[in-house]
């Protein structure tokens, strides 16, 4: 396969499909680069002085390491001043963030989860980042919560980065799954492989089972067949796996099969899940289904749902579609 950078890519897709415009091309660039210096930082390690809690809280009430602030700064200070967008809204905030009046306002609307998998920092396991990036509704001047409030099959583009062994970007702008790998020498993204498309056939799930005794019978019943094993109704083994960072978890899906699960369960019935719907679920969604995967809450598809606020939950199933398609017929029964 012929090695091109990043931006030779966006502009060869935007001459051929004609979905990508110069203004998000030159979107995506910043955000890259904004992942290149989120990945600079967390290679740093103790030695940058960025482990541990930053002694805050998000709007989520979840405790904040150093790092999901850091990430997100550096998110919100790349992407301010270039004229592409006309807001931004993070997991970390509690509401939208406008871009400021001394910079153009541009088309787009950004959404991010800074640093997924934030309790892996400290002991060196993959986290990453993840992105969304929706298009403005027309005549809107001055940028409101509900107008994010878009299903997320309105997503333009969508994408995350895995900062590991490797630093990886998985780009999606709607033609596809595209794997770029940053090359530390020189900084730039490289194409490294093209049209991802994640296994049919699939002998992985990934799920954190210390919740098992809280799940809701159709996933109970999904879990138990197979744990069963050969001996089981579905006839043969399966292995689990879970790395509790969902850029991590979805990534070896999209290169080996498998399914990602973070059901409801009945600890908090007004809590519906624990995933963000617009922040992770929604840009996780488009890229699997770009790759032949599906990704449902349990009842209907992820990219139909309109949401109704901005720090939404919602159940997750995504991967290997016909995995998918039998948890979500369970909860349908």
């Amino acid at each position: 396969m012929k090695r091109i950078s990043l931006t030779q890519h966006l502009v060869e897709e935007q001459r051929l499909h004609h979905s990508i415009t110069a203004e998000l091309r030159l979107l995506i660039e910043v955000v890259a680069s904004a992942c290149k210096h989120i990945s600079h930082s967390v290679g740093k390690g103790a030695l940058g002085d960025v482990l541990g809690t930053a002694h805050s809280e998000n709007v989520q009430g979840e405790v904040q390491k150093k790092l999901d602030v850091i990430s997100n700064e550096i998110l919100l200070e790349a992407n301010e001043w270039g004229g592409h967008l006309a807001a931004m809204a993070s997991e970390e905030m509690e509401t939208i963030h406008p871009i400021p009046h001394r910079y153009p306002m541009g088309e787009y609307m950004l959404l991010f989860d800074p640093l997924d998998g934030s309790s892996n920092i400290d002991v060196n396991v993959s986290i990453g980042t993840i992105f969304s990036v929706l298009k403005a509704p027309e005549g809107m001047t001055t940028p409101l919560e509900k107008d994010f409030l878009q299903a997320g099959c309105n997503q333009v583009a969508a994408g995350y980065a895995v900062y590991g062994p490797q630093t990886l970007l998985v780009l999606t702008t709607g033609n596809g799954v595209n794997c770029f790998t940053l090359n530390r020498e020189t900084g730039s993204w490289i194409l490294t492989e093209r049209h991802m498309m994640i296994p049919v056939e699939t002998k992985e799930f990934a799920i954190n089972a210390s919740n098992a005794r809280h799940w809701h019978p159709p996933v109970q019943r999904y879990i138990n067949e197979l744990l069963a094993g050969s001996e089981g109704p579905r006839g043969h083994n399966f292995n689990m796996r879970w790395i509790a960072s969902m850029v991590a978890d979805v990534h070896r899906i999209l290169c080996r099969g498998g399914i990602f699960m973070y059901p409801a369960d009945a600890r908090d019935p007004d809590k519906p899940g624990k995933l963000r719907l617009m922040y992770e679920a929604n840009p996780m969604a488009f890229i699997v289904e770009q790759a032949g995967g599906a990704a449902t809450n349990g009842n209907q598809r992820i990219l139909d749902i309109v949401p109704e606020k901005l720090h939404q939950r919602v159940p997750v199933f995504l991967g290997s579609k016909a995995e998918v398609e039998l948890v979500t017929s369970y909860h349908r029964v």
